[in-house]
């Protein structure tokens, strides 16, 4: 058995870490100032040379540093190394940040409510983008397995829960959704005011 994963998986999830911090448009040096480390040994982890970002801890200490989470992390570098023998029995398939079968498609949607207000009030036109997963703070729309349309601030999320901002309680109550629950989760691309 290999001591360390191969150098393409390596890669991949370095590509994967410095996407995410050019998303957060952070350099290597205040990333690696915000782990506790030098731009270059953060270079390192980016360059797929160091075997510990495949380590949990590692990924959430680096993540951390840049405001993301490990799952964002391996949504972005399409999924852990060892793939399920059945993406559909975890609930999320992804090659990248787009899930698989999903539409690249952009869609709009008229906000009817002001849950969200002040980030977008009623009349509101939202485009999103399917499959896309949203970051921190990002409004997405949640199709639920049972055909209702949610439209909240995205906060996190791990492999049970989707916890999300907004709704009737507006924007600072915290709203937990079963992963099982969330047919579909998308981003929110752009707010059109009329």
């Amino acid at each position: 058995m290999p001591r360390f994963e191969s150098d393409i998986d390596a890669r991949r999830l370095g590509d994967a870490l410095a996407a995410l911090r050019r998303e957060r448009g952070l350099s290597q040096a205040e990333a690696g100032r915000s782990a506790g480390m030098t731009s270059q040994g953060w270079g390192l982890y980016e360059a797929g040379r160091r075997p510990g970002l495949f380590r949990p801890d590692v990924q959430r200490r680096l993540t951390l540093a840049i405001g993301a989470t490990p799952e964002a992390l391996a949504l972005v570098g399409g999924g852990p190394p060892e793939a399920p023998a059945d993406p559909a029995a975890s609930g999320v398939s992804s090659a990248g940040r787009i899930f698989d079968g999903a539409s690249s498609a952009t869609r709009r949607l008229q906000l009817s409510n002001d849950d969200l207000a002040p980030w977008a009030a009623s009349g509101v036109v939202l485009e999103y983008q399917p499959g896309r997963w949203p970051r921190r703070d990002q409004g997405c729309v949640i199709e639920t397995a049972d055909g209702e349309v949610m439209v909240r601030l995205y906060d996190r999320a791990d492999a049970d829960v989707i916890v999300v901002r907004g709704g009737p309680g507006g924007l600072a109550a915290e709203e937990r959704l079963a992963r099982a629950a969330a047919r579909s989760v998308s981003a929110v691309t752009a707010r059109l005011e009329g």
